[in-house]
């Protein structure tokens, strides 16, 4: 199998600033940005509307036909909240980015998030859902946990990622 381009996954609790570290390092690196969140509305890759959880209900399999020729070809970078369901084989790179409790409510709160989706979401940080659902999913040493609270941290960690790129890159010899 030739060598291809690296594919990322950033993951990470609703609220930890996937999209902003995503959208950083896809465009600093010229890596292919995909939110799934917006694939799944601009592709209906759902099965319908949860109201309580006031969104849209992903419907996996379609998402990974979707993407499957996409990430394929490598030098994606995947945005999405979730990561159990995506092909193991698919990332060479799976970030998941953790925010303090306090600072995750407020964030979710300016959103305007209703409050049972909040207290979810921030549950869901405290027991750590994303990073063991990763570690449970992927490599070990692919699985990167990092601190997500503050502008700092998110320039530290775009970063941290493009300069993991360049090791691959150099690595895979892709220059």
């Amino acid at each position: 199998m030739s060598a291809r381009p690296p594919n990322i996954l950033v993951t990470g609790t609703p609220g930890t600033g996937k999209t902003t570290t995503s959208q950083m390092v896809a465009e600093q690196a010229g890596l292919t940005y995909i939110n799934v969140g917006d694939w799944v509305k601009q592709h209906e890759l759902h099965s319908g509307y949860d109201e309580e959880h006031e969104a849209l209900i992903v419907d996996e399999d379609k998402v990974v036909d979707a993407l499957e020729d996409v990430v394929a070809a490598g030098g994606c970078l995947v945005d999405y909240h979730s990561c159990d369901f995506f092909p193991e084989r698919w990332f060479d790179l799976v970030v998941v980015l953790q925010t303090d409790n306090t600072v995750l409510y407020e964030r979710l709160e300016r959103r305007g998030y209703p409050q049972a989706k909040i207290t979810e979401n921030v549950e869901c940080e405290i027991m750590m859902v994303l990073l063991q659902e990763a570690h449970d999913s992927y490599d070990q040493n692919i699985v990167v946990p990092l601190p997500s609270n503050n502008p700092q941290e998110m320039e530290s960690n775009v970063q941290r990622i493009l300069q993991w790129i360049a090791a691959y890159t150099s690595q895979h010899g892709l220059s």
